[in-house]
């Protein structure tokens, strides 16, 4: 091998090995907050009680089982897990850090004990309004890169159980500032249950439902392929629809009338 030829090769080399890493003024965050499937502390449908363990992030139904956040994203050949492990409050179990192979988007998300579904839809809340802005230092091979999340968030979504079917919130977030941002709400009949305290917090709902589904994580991932590249809500709404369908064998039409963006 020649030096000229050598050298492109290394150079090569370190640009696949750092172009997950690479940031520019277009950096992105997208912060996800998880309500564990618990089948003690949440009016769910029982599931089965290795997937229904609120403490048990790892299998649970809703992180660490095959359509879970945790798994599903770790597998998925358009996202990077950067990080896992962390535990940034006592309510929360896991977090997890994704970076978009082919875009500066990072998707942050957040596992909650299933006991504290309020304080994860509240979390979730406070974000949509653009309260509780926080900065995660991640490191680099080229140094600390500040991501913005909770509050300064570019997305927020929740993914659970629809807790406001049980219990009503001590208060409704106020939207804080006049940034934009989009929340996904994958929950039971959100739509419904939801468009309150969103309507408050001043967000977009750029994808909810209107009855009862399976909260998985395919449904985000297609809606946020749709978001990074730049589509509508429609377009975005008919992605999640048709990932719905693939998955659940509901029928895309069904898909269509269960997930809809916007008021």
């Amino acid at each position: 091998m020649s030096r000229r030829v050598g050298r492109v090769f290394v150079c090569a080399l370190l640009f696949a090995a750092t172009a997950v890493w690479a940031q520019d003024s277009g950096l992105r965050t997208v912060h996800v907050f998880v309500a564990l499937a618990d089948n003690q502390h949440q009016g769910i449908i029982p599931v089965a009680a290795k997937l229904g363990n609120g403490e048990d992030p790892e299998h649970n139904l809703y992180w660490g089982s095959a359509y879970g956040v945790k798994t599903f994203f770790s597998r998925s050949a358009d996202w990077v897990r950067v990080a896992c492990g962390a535990k940034p409050k006592i309510e929360v179990l896991d977090r997890c850090v994704f970076k978009h192979r082919a875009a500066n988007v990072y998707l942050i998300a957040d596992a909650y004990r299933g006991l504290e579904i309020k304080q994860a839809i509240l979390d979730f809340l406070d974000a949509a309004a653009g309260d509780g802005a926080e900065t995660m230092s991640l490191p680099t091979p080229s140094g600390a890169l500040k991501l913005p999340i909770r509050g300064g968030a570019n997305l927020v979504a929740y993914i659970g159980h629809d807790g406001l079917m049980d219990f009503q919130l001590p208060r409704f977030p106020r939207k804080k500032n006049d940034v934009h941002r989009d929340v996904v709400v994958l929950a039971c009949a959100s739509k419904q249950f939801f468009a309150e305290p969103v309507r408050a917090s001043g967000a977009y709902p750029l994808l909810w439902t209107t009855g009862l589904m399976a909260p998985e994580a395919y449904t985000l991932k297609s809606a946020l392929d749709g978001w990074i590249a730049g589509e509508n809500s429609e377009q975005i709404r008919d992605r999640a629809a048709g990932a719905y369908d693939k998955y659940q064998k509901c029928g895309l039409r069904a898909a269509r009338r269960l997930l809809v963006s916007g008021w």
